[in-house]
């Protein structure tokens, strides 16, 4: 396990569907990163696209389809490991997918999460949201480790909702997460009473740094981000956080707190598994 420093932007975002212009925004905040010496970009869930479900389909690409192939583009340009937030995807059978992919330093796609718990709710009073009456859930829990000049550091990747479901976040503890992104959207309802007390529980409970990047909030919306973009460490407490509107930010790390906080509570070592077990199938 690496224990240097890690710098992390994350650039909370509006939803830019106008193609060209997504591209040059994100572009000027890659360039950031490299002047600033970041080592990770993250963008908000659905960056490319309204967030309904009539608008999935209409921007769905393949992997390695335009989109895709601009942002390992920018990744490879600036030199910066490049969490893309994510896209609708759709593969060869036509399901359409709410993915996040993450790129290389040299353009390489190093990972890639699809939606595994889809957002279908029904607030009183409230929000009601139907992923699933468009989108396929995936099937993968995801960590990947990058060689950044200081030392490699794993990562795991999950999206939004997924945040709701331990058992997800303490698979990817145990196969060595070190940092857990979440590009994430949630809502005026959800937001206020969910999003911080969710982030900060799962990088307690498992000890981990655990960064949660939302799109800015936009009153027009018909689906209205929350925002607050977060980053929360192994002590439960939250190392940075946007309010609503657009913004970047660029937070450091101490990596070393993740075996400081194991040692002192060692959590994942008294765990019972005598009696109980968690596995993947």
């Amino acid at each position: 396990m690496f224990y240097g420093t890690l710098r992390i932007a994350q650039a909370q975002m509006p939803v830019i569907t106008d193609r060209k212009e997504c591209l040059k925004y994100i572009e000027d905040k890659a360039a950031r990163c490299q002047r600033e010496d970041a080592d990770i970009l993250l963008l908000p869930e659905m960056f490319c696209c309204p967030y309904s479900v009539e608008s999935f389909p209409a921007f769905a690409e393949p992997q390695g389809g335009p989109l895709w192939q601009a942002c390992a583009g920018i990744a490879e340009k600036y030199h910066i490991c490049f969490s893309a937030g994510t896209m609708p995807e759709r593969d060869e059978q036509g399901r359409i997918y709410n993915t996040a992919f993450v790129f290389g330093t040299d353009g390489k796609q190093l990972a890639r999460h699809r939606k595994m718990h889809l957002f279908d709710i029904d607030v009183k009073g409230g929000q009601h949201f139907r992923e699933s009456a468009v989108l396929t859930p995936g099937d993968s829990v995801t960590t990947f480790t990058v060689e950044l000049p200081s030392g490699p550091v794993t990562f795991g990747l999950a999206v939004c909702y997924d945040i709701r479901f331990p058992e997800l976040f303490r698979l990817m503890a145990l196969e060595g997460a070190q940092v857990i992104l979440v590009p994430a959207a949630f809502n005026m309802t959800t937001g206020p009473r969910h999003w911080e007390l969710l982030f900060r529980s799962q990088a307690v409970n498992n000890q981990v740094f655990i960064a949660g990047t939302a799109p800015a909030r936009n009153e027009s919306s018909s689906y209205i981000s929350w925002g607050h973009s977060i980053i929360a460490d192994p002590w439960g407490d939250v190392d940075s956080h946007m309010d609503a509107g657009e913004d970047f930010r660029i937070t450091e790390i101490d990596l070393g707190q993740i075996s400081e906080v194991r040692e002192q509570i060692p959590v994942l070592r008294h765990r019972r598994t005598d009696i109980y077990e968690l596995r993947e199938i």
